[in-house]
């Protein structure tokens, strides 16, 4: 793997990528080696970069080299450890409990999926770790990371399906 195709996280909220510095948004219990479902914390780790969402109401196609689709307002995604569809992207309504995807507010107007907790999903051991769009101020996440827009849409235009994420734990 190619040093420059590895985005670092720190535990400060610093993401690098390919030489620049961004601020970020992560758990609001920090990172995390042992992650949980509900635990509010980001898992440490190296993390393929699955495939992006977008709102397409709210911005055209991002530029990129993974897979890309458009959310739907039936789109959700299942962190219902009990559920067969566990760490999954489904289509609402659904019978486990699930997130929404197609919100009010625009964390989710672009998702990278991470590729954490998901060949094979193991029960309770996390799901719905993304990239997106940080709220307002950097607030934390539910243990996602977080960054603003448009730096978000920027590091997009040179991610690839070799891409990985790398999430320290120091």
């Amino acid at each position: 793997m190619a040093e420059n195709n590895i985005i670092r996280v720190t535990p400060a909220g610093i993401l690098w990528w390919q030489g620049h510095r961004y601020q970020c948004a992560l758990g609001k219990s920090g990172i995390t080696t042992d992650k949980q479902e509900g635990d509010g914390a980001t898992p440490v780790g190296v993390f393929p970069l699955r495939e992006v969402f977008y709102r397409p109401d709210r911005l055209t196609a991002p530029k990129t080299n993974l897979p890309i689709s458009e959310l739907g307002r039936e789109d959700g995604w299942c962190d219902d450890a009990g559920h067969s569809d566990y760490n999954k992207k489904i289509t609402l309504p659904h019978a486990g409990r699930c997130e929404e995807m197609w919100r009010d507010e625009a964390i989710y107007d672009v998702i990278v999926v991470i590729g954490y907790n998901d060949d094979p999903p193991r029960p309770n051991e996390g799901s719905a770790i993304f990239l997106h769009v940080a709220r307002e101020a950097y607030q934390p996440t539910e243990g996602c990371v977080a960054l603003k827009r448009e730096d978000l849409l920027e590091i997009l235009k040179d991610l690839t399906t070799d891409s990985q994420i790398d999430i320290s734990a120091n």
